[in-house]
């Protein structure tokens, strides 16, 4: 039968009846076109064929079979597709307790630097040495207008002469007063108030004498004198500048040792050893290096990178290690377990980093978060989240879906 192909039993039923009207309704139709030919009446329902015992047999309508073939066709439930199963790369986790080593870039800088600047505020006029320029000590770098400082010396030296003036007026009355009050002339009263003008006359030439003084130091700040030796780095101004008392001028790296200097990430501050040994060699020729020891950690995060500035103490750097030289520093971190694994592995979970680790039972994906250490290159470092032996998918990872099987090519050991 027709309707026993299909497993649905509610359809199966719906078939059943309309293939059993569909037989009533014909039968009925051959009865009538029978009765109507025995009577010689014409059939207007159905076409009437004639058999050899001269019996008429009504003939279906093409169009109701194939109503009928269409709703018993119809439903048919469709078979379920096979689950999908995708090809993935995996590779072995192996934790290993081996200090790790991590490299940084950083920029190779004085020991000690001094920035020269004015004493007074001025119009820069001159500068003698540029960037990259040695200077010695006690050398003339630069000059400000020295007029406005001149003219406060002429008048602090003015003011000087008429205290000078008016001390030596005060010194002659009070030695008149003094035998004109042994003489009994005039009252005591008369010689005190003398006394007190030689007092004041000699405080106001005291103060008259360092007014000079401070007004011929500010002539002699319009000029600035190196007080090192050492190389430009840096300079703050440029002649036609009014410049600020204290503002930087020319920033000098005095001759001696060399700093290559680090922005560190926390995590690698926390897990170096103390003091580590650092390994440091030029960018463009690894095969110049020095060896180094930390000097200087500052003691502030920069709040813009969360990095710490590490000045590395180089010993006896070779003279092709000039400043601003880009390096390399390498050390070892201390060791503790940790696992590589490829960059292509790390999915994103919640926000959180994670990976596909494959159920060996039922070769399915779970989504695993793990604890990431660090970045490099081209693989990532974890510290915990796996086991030894998990198998984890590294390539393939972004079509996958939690609980989907997978084909393992050889796992990567």
């Amino acid at each position: 039968m027709l309707w026993e192909t299909s497993p649905n039993s509610t359809c199966l039923h719906a078939q059943r009846e309309a293939f059993i009207a569909d037989v009533n309704r014909i039968q009925a139709d051959a009865e009538l076109a029978n009765a109507r030919a025995q009577l010689r009446l014409p059939s207007s329902r159905s076409l009437v064929a004639s058999t050899k015992e001269g019996k008429f047999v009504a003939m279906t309508s093409p169009a109701r079979l194939a109503v009928s073939v269409l709703v018993i066709s119809g439903c048919r439930r469709h078979e379920p597709a096979p689950p999908l199963i995708r090809p993935v790369q995996t590779t072995v986790i192996r934790y290993g307790t081996a200090g790790e080593p991590v490299s940084l870039s950083g920029l190779v800088q004085a020991q000690n630097q001094t920035s020269l600047a004015f004493r007074i505020g001025g119009r820069l006029i001159d500068r003698r040495v540029s960037v990259g320029d040695t200077v010695s000590p006690g050398q003339l770098v630069a000059r400000i207008e020295s007029q406005d400082a001149k003219n406060t010396l002429s008048s602090a030296e003015a003011d000087l002469a008429s205290a000078q003036a008016t001390l030596v007026q005060a010194r002659s009355n009070e030695a008149r007063y003094r035998s004109l009050l042994s003489t009994d002339v005039i009252p005591r009263e008369k010689y005190e108030d003398a006394q007190r003008q030689l007092a004041a006359a000699q405080s106001r030439v005291a103060a008259a004498m360092a007014s000079v003084r401070t007004a011929r130091d500010n002539v002699g700040y319009t000029d600035l004198h190196s007080n090192v030796a050492g190389a430009v780095t840096a300079k703050g101004a440029e002649p036609g500048e009014v410049v600020q008392a204290g503002q930087m001028v020319l920033q000098v790296a005095q001759k001696g040792g060399k700093d290559a200097v680090f922005n560190v990430p926390a995590t690698l501050m926390r897990q170096s050893p103390k003091p580590p040994p650092v390994s440091v060699a030029l960018a463009d020729d690894p095969t110049i290096t020095a060896m180094g020891h930390v000097r200087e950690v500052s003691p502030q995060a920069d709040p813009a990178t969360g990095t710490y500035v590490v000045k590395v103490g180089l010993d006896n750097p070779p003279d092709t290690m000039r400043l601003g030289s880009t390096v390399i520093g390498s050390v070892t971190l201390s060791p503790q377990p940790v696992a590589s694994i490829p960059g292509t592995a790390l999915i994103q979970i919640d926000g959180k980093p994670a990976v596909w680790v494959v159920d060996p039972a039922t070769s399915a994906v779970v989504a695993q978060p793990v604890n990431v250490v660090r970045y490099d290159s081209a693989s990532v470092i974890i510290s915990s989240g796996l086991k030894n032996g998990d198998v984890i998918v590294t390539a393939g990872v972004h079509a996958l879906r939690p609980g989907q099987q997978v084909k393992l090519s050889p796992p990567a050991t």
